[in-house]
């Protein structure tokens, strides 16, 4: 049986019934290959008792073998390989003691007791017990290496997951500080109706971010529609300031992405291209199929300034670069992040990212 992937099947999922089998079909094996070679060789029928004899002292030396090698394995180095030393010398010499005896009572009834019998039997059960030995170690210390790779593989993939989530979770808190804060200067000026509407769209946008986990990928028609429940929030504070548009390639409709990705670069938008200019600002969002990538664009007219470019996003310190991990942390390497000033005016960011309907499944970074 090919010891590669043997931690993947389900053979072993039950370490104490596979080696019951084993144990089983190897010493079959080494019965019929020795009783095969002793017809061969022309011995007597009289020879299978002490070969009978021979296989049973040996499957139930490697019972007490076994049981002591399972308790070794996890000691320290010197413990597990001085022990196991000796417990295989003790099983060589009472094997061959039994394997000898036997012989000589059968065969040689009445004749002294043979040395040179026993030091031949020695031989050839130190290479039985031997290889029994390097399989139950080697097979075991492969599991041990597998199993702990495994833990190892979910250690990681927990901390990529926990660290999206802190990513995504930064999110929230910045958006929700700016949209209360709005909320209280209308009941002030005793907007109410303003107010209660932005209280409405607010629960609707909340509603959506805390019905999906931190670490889950959307659609973007879903990213879209959710990034529109933002902006009608939005629209709210800065009215004909904010001109929204979409262009979204019905091809990349089902294509999947980390959730809110697209919202702080909308945010980052309003924060340096409307809320500076007495005019505000158009806000563009795109995405199209090109190959097997998907291209996502959000660009504005605004300024184009260098604190845009670099991300800031207030003292909460959320924007460009908490998309700029997200994306390194969905993708690896197999993305692309570029922030450029649009020609004319106004600054854009494009996102590039694979064709994807299926979530993939969590890679460490």
């Amino acid at each position: 049986m090919a010891i590669p992937g043997l931690s993947n099947q389900p053979f072993f999922a039950d370490k104490s019934r596979a080696f019951w089998i084993l144990q089983t079909i190897g010493w079959s094996f080494y019965f019929m290959l020795r009783l095969a070679s002793g017809v061969g060789a022309g011995m007597s029928l009289s020879w299978v008792v002490p070969l009978l004899v021979s296989t049973a002292t040996g499957y139930s030396l490697t019972l007490i073998m076994g049981g002591i090698f399972r308790w070794l394995i996890s000691r320290r180095p010197l413990v597990t390989w001085g022990l196991s030393v000796v417990t295989f010398i003790v099983a060589i010499l009472l094997h061959s003691m039994v394997d000898a005896w036997v012989f000589n009572l059968l065969e040689r009834e009445g004749a002294e007791f043979n040395g040179a019998l026993f030091l031949s039997a020695i031989s050839l059960n130190s290479l039985l017990l031997g290889a029994w030995a390097a399989l139950y170690y080697g097979i075991n210390f492969y599991l041990i290496i597998e199993e702990q790779a495994d833990q190892l593989l979910k250690l990681e993939n927990q901390a990529t997951s926990a660290q999206l989530a802190m990513l995504r979770y930064q999110l929230n808190p910045h958006f929700l500080f700016n949209t209360l804060n709005s909320i209280s200067t209308l009941v002030l000026l005793k907007q109410t109706e303003r107010a209660n509407a932005m209280l409405s769209r607010l629960s609707s946008f909340l509603r959506y971010t805390l019905a999906n986990e931190a670490t889950a990928q959307v659609t973007i028609e879903q990213e879209i529609e959710t990034l529109k429940l933002y902006l009608e929030i939005e629209k709210m504070r800065f009215e004909d300031r904010l001109r929204p548009s979409f262009e979204i390639d019905p091809a990349v409709g089902k294509a999947r992405l980390p959730s809110l990705l697209l919202q702080p670069l909308v945010e980052n938008a309003i924060k340096y291209a409307v809320t500076p200019q007495e005019e505000g600002a158009d806000i563009a969002v795109a995405a199209r199929l090109s190959g097997d990538r998907v291209q996502i664009t959000v660009a504005d007219t605004g300024a184009g300034c260098a604190e845009q470019a670099a991300g800031a996003s207030g003292s909460t310190g959320v924007g460009l670069a908490n998309i700029r991990d997200r994306l390194s942390q969905a993708y690896g390497e197999d993305h692309r992040f570029e922030t450029q000033a649009r020609s004319g005016k106004g600054f854009q960011v494009l996102i590039d990212i694979p064709f994807q309907t299926e979530t993939p499944r969590l890679e460490a970074a």
